[in-house]
């Protein structure tokens, strides 16, 4: 009797250990060392060399910009490069980024969100290493991945070294999504990944560059400073919004499934103060949530400005998150197309550059349910699953 409890008692204390490392948790950023702050990993390879950086606003060690850091350190910081939204953070969604300088020292900054997407060869001039430290949201549609890819690709052509420092990725927890088809490819989806990749920015550019995405082929001299303490099943809430739109982390967890209305006629909030936790239009006849669009500093003519328009708010959705599915929600957009009048109006040009593929759309004109929409991406995620497995450097 005494042996048979005994098994019974490691049985479960064996499963209940196992539920507790699969459970996703939601935890602050000060529980990762991220890469930034692995000084022992890098300096060494920057040091006394000249040195350029790929940040932003949220490239921050304890509240201080990882630039002033490095140059605090000694490092000769001597050239920033600014993605979508500026070195501040501060521009609105697609707005021109012109280059300009560090007040305070005359650091050059140069933009890759303005006339450029990509560090050309005078930019890169005199340059002996270049750190990249942004902080990714997990969607092919943030186009952070995508400058990752050019600065990589330039840094290749140009024979220089580059160092990611790895940060988590808030959406690192699933793999989904309808996966890129290379006639589709743009700056808001460069590579064959379904919308949601699981990986971190590091891994990330482990597969760019071990799977040869670069132009031609090339491969760069590539350096990932991994984090400690991290590991796939976290959400993690972020310190600094990753970019203007995504306040909080309720925003970022809601982003890759509410990220479709962006090619549509719905609002997802954009002018108010929780965007990308809400959807919503004057049209739509269901859901007790009311919102308004302005223009502010970072949607300067949201859309449906000044319109009343009605939907759902999702934050009960998102504070659910250890019981939802991990995968995609695309029943919010499969009920708001079906209960809006003027369907062939519904969707714009962008929304298969968003999706990656035509079939999407076409799948929810035909009256497709979710379950066979989901049934449709299973091969082609079959597929990168096994590429992405290549690169985790998390378990």
């Amino acid at each position: 009797m005494t042996k048979y409890l005994l098994i019974s008692l490691l049985y479960f204390f064996s499963t209940t250990l196992t539920a507790q490392k699969s459970s996703l948790r939601l935890v602050s950023m000060e529980s990762i060392v991220c890469g930034n702050a692995r000084f022992d990993k890098y300096l060494p390879l920057i040091s006394g060399k000249k040195t350029a950086l790929v940040v932003n606003h949220a490239s921050m060690i304890n509240g201080i910009h990882l630039s002033d850091t490095l140059k605090s350190l000694g490092v000769d910081v001597v050239k920033i490069f600014t993605p979508e939204h500026g070195y501040k953070g501060t521009a609105a969604e697609g707005k021109y980024v012109a280059n300009g300088k560090i007040s305070k020292d005359s650091t050059i900054i140069v933009s890759l969100y303005g006339i450029k997407r990509k560090p050309s060869p005078q930019d890169l001039d005199g340059i002996d290493v270049v750190v990249f430290d942004l902080q990714d949201v997990g969607v092919r549609f943030y186009t952070y991945i995508s400058t990752m890819t050019l600065v990589m690709e330039a840094c290749a052509e140009n024979n220089i070294p580059i160092i990611v420092l790895d940060r988590p990725n808030p959406n690192g927890f699933y793999v989904d999504g309808p996966v890129l088809e290379k006639e589709y490819k743009s700056f808001v989806g460069m590579h064959p990944v379904p919308v949601v990749y699981g990986m971190t920015i590091g891994e990330y550019a482990g597969m760019v560059n071990g799977e040869g995405w670069l132009k031609n082929g090339v491969k760069c001299d590539l350096t990932i400073v991994k984090m400690l303490n991290y590991n796939h099943n976290l959400i993690v809430k972020l310190p600094v919004k990753p970019s203007p739109n995504l306040p909080d982390w309720r925003s970022v967890y809601l982003y890759p499934s509410l990220g479709f209305f962006e090619g549509t006629v719905v609002s997802v909030g954009r002018g108010t103060e929780t965007p990308f936790q809400m959807y919503g239009h004057p049209g739509i006849t269901y859901g007790n949530h009311y919102f308004i669009p302005k223009a502010n500093n970072i949607s300067l003519n949201p859309k449906l400005k000044n319109d009343t328009c009605r939907g759902e708010l999702l934050v009960s959705y998102a504070s659910r998150f250890m019981t939802n599915p991990r995968q995609l929600n695309i029943s919010w957009l499969i009920k708001a197309y079906n209960n809006l009048k003027g369907k062939e109006k519904f969707f714009n040009s962008y929304f298969i550059k968003l999706a990656g593929t035509p079939q999407l759309q076409k799948q929810i004109e035909a009256g497709k349910t979710v379950e066979e929409i989901r049934k449709s991406w299973q091969p082609a995620l079959k597929k990168f699953k096994k590429i992405r497995k290549k690169y985790l450097i998390y378990k």
